[in-house]
């Protein structure tokens, strides 16, 4: 894990994952909730569901992660997870 990129673990099932936000993910975030600018995407993020936390969760993990997997993550926890990556990424 590379906390200086930002990176945080979130545990899966027992199994240590990589959360982070990059470039790529933060795209990816826009084009999956809808989004056509950061500040959309702020505000959005700001009332997600469940399914929909859980899509940005599986957006920010790196490596391979089921749905099924996400499924025993506490939402408190996949709300942790995504919160310490955009502040880790972005102050």
């Amino acid at each position: 894990m590379n906390t200086t990129r930002g990176e945080r673990l979130l545990m899966v099932d027992g199994k240590p994952l990589t959360v982070c936000l990059t470039l790529g993910a933060l795209a990816e975030l826009e084009q999956a909730l809808g989004c056509t600018s950061l500040a959309d995407l702020q505000a959005r993020l700001k009332c997600l569901s469940a399914s929909e936390l859980k899509r940005v969760l599986k957006i920010l993990i790196r490596g391979d992660v089921t749905e099924t997997s996400l499924e025993s993550v506490s939402p408190r926890d996949a709300a942790r997870a995504v919160a310490e990556a955009f502040c880790a990424a972005l102050g």
